[in-house]
């Protein structure tokens, strides 16, 4: 299973090559990230950074983020 990622999920195992991993964070990015309104009020009201630790640390899209990045690292 060389160049393959294996993800247990509660379907099953699902085995997916780092393309398609990457693929998957950049479809999560492009339907649920862009244009975001709670990232654009962070933004404005409290600038880049803190919308962008919100974004990293407590929304649900970030943590889906994270759990497919984490997959690309091993």
């Amino acid at each position: 299973m060389k160049g393959f990622i294996v993800l247990k999920s509660k379907e099953g195992v699902e085995k997916m090559s780092r393309n398609e991993w990457y693929n998957e964070v950049q479809e999560i990015l492009e339907l649920q990230c862009k244009g975001c309104f709670v990232h654009k009020q962070f933004k404005k009201e409290k600038g880049r950074r803190f919308a962008h630790k919100f974004c990293i640390s407590q929304c649900t899209v970030g943590e889906q983020l994270r759990t497919v990045g984490n997959k690309l690292i091993k």
